[in-house]
């Protein structure tokens, strides 16, 4: 048999070709050492994914957390409810100030001038109704006057007609005695209407309580209290934000002048994604921490209610989701998150400082939605400012009606 062209065993200046040893039956291609590594690393991923789900199961799945919360407080606006030019401003931007506390002043010269008046028209009012009470006691003897003079003529009359058949008397004078007897009469129908009609006035009422000088004195309340609202009083104790008023400026009631925020009632508004919130109840705890203190600070709160929609659906553009390229995007709602008070003093926060929050889902008792929280401040200050003024006004009005009933 003759060799084949071109073959290695024929290539000019080469070895002799020599094809290679086949393996021996049963002897496997791969080491040992690399099959014991394969196996390591497999049984290491198959213990770490164990030891996960087992974490998942017994740990991780009972928490829910998320670094979308922020802090959110009260913004108490400071308005005007009257009209004044500003004479001073008692608190500036990042100061502390307690409820009742003086912000701003008011020029009172008008509110004032307003009270002098309404005083000197209540003055006025009680000596008219003493009048009216007086002119009372004057009907009453009128018509007294006035009967007497009815029975003085009806006597002329009837002696008059007694002796009309002697002659005595003309038909003439009896024609008089009866016109004097109708115009006693009528005189008397007068003083009766004028008694009634000044009984409408005052019966029923005194000086005090008649309604002309309830009137007045109303006046005289409205414009004491139009001049106690001449300043203004910080409705409840926190730092003043905001503050846009300046001295001398004209300002119309309801502008915002300045606001304050209490700092000892912030809460945490954490917005999860909706596929969240599914195990969350109201009064499970959560602990937060927050970026201006780093994780060494943690605050413990608790859930005290989901809004009532995402974050969209209130939003000032809601997104519109009718159109052929709708793309779905995962919604966050608000969960409200109460903090302790006491570590809110001892670490204190600012409102929209971003917070991490996680919630312990252990707890499933509570309900879905919560009821108020008392996040909302009570404001007394315009209450109590409001009580000393209408006291201060009794005062003063029965002062004005004793004077003026002498």
């Amino acid at each position: 048999m003759s060799a084949v062209p071109n073959s290695p065993s024929n290539a000019p200046g080469s070895a002799p070709f020599t094809p290679p040893e086949a393996p021996a039956s049963g002897k496997p291609a791969g080491s040992p050492k690399r099959k014991k590594v394969l196996t390591t690393i497999a049984a290491i991923f198959a213990l770490a994914g164990l030891a996960y789900g087992s974490y998942w199961a017994l740990v991780s799945r009972y928490y829910e957390e998320t670094d979308n919360a922020y802090v959110q407080g009260n913004v108490v606006q400071v308005t005007p409810q009257i009209a004044g030019t500003v004479t001073k401003i008692h608190a500036d931007d990042t100061a502390l100030v307690k409820a009742g506390q003086p912000l701003i002043s008011l020029d009172t010269a008008d509110a004032d001038v307003a009270l002098a008046q309404a005083e000197a028209q209540l003055a006025q009012t009680v000596r008219e109704v003493r009048t009216l009470f007086a002119a009372q006691a004057q009907a009453k003897a009128n018509v007294s006057v006035r009967e007497a003079e009815l029975a003085r003529a009806k006597d002329d009359l009837g002696r008059r007609k007694a002796l009309a058949g002697s002659g005595a008397v003309s038909a003439e004078e009896i024609r008089h005695a009866e016109s004097a007897v109708n115009a006693a009469q009528a005189a008397l129908d007068v003083a009766k209407e004028q008694l009634a009609s000044g009984r409408a006035l005052t019966e029923g009422t005194t000086v005090a309580n008649h309604p002309n000088v309830q009137r007045a004195a109303a006046r005289v309340r409205e414009t004491m209290l139009a001049q106690s609202r001449s300043t203004l009083y910080a409705p409840v104790s926190g730092q003043v934000a905001k503050r846009s008023v300046q001295v001398g400026q004209r300002i119309t009631p309801g502008a915002p002048l300045m606001a304050i925020v209490p700092l000892d009632r912030l809460w945490v508004d954490a917005n999860f994604k909706e596929s969240q919130l599914r195990e969350m109840h109201v009064g499970q705890p959560v602990t937060l921490t927050s970026d201006l203190y780093g994780g060494k600070v943690r605050y413990d709160g608790k859930i005290v209610g989901l809004a009532a929609g995402t974050g969209s659906a209130f939003a000032l553009l809601p997104a519109q989701n009718a159109t052929g390229n709708w793309i779905k995007v995962v919604q966050r709602v608000p969960v409200r998150i109460s903090l302790d008070p006491k570590q809110l003093a001892e670490h204190p926060l600012r409102i929209g400082l971003s917070m991490r929050a996680d919630v312990d889902l252990h707890d499933q008792q509570g309900p879905r939605i919560g009821d108020a929280v008392g996040t909302a401040n009570a404001m007394t200050a315009y209450a109590v400012a409001a009580e000393e003024v209408e006291a201060a006004a009794k005062s003063r009005i029965d002062a004005i009606i004793a004077a003026n009933l002498k």
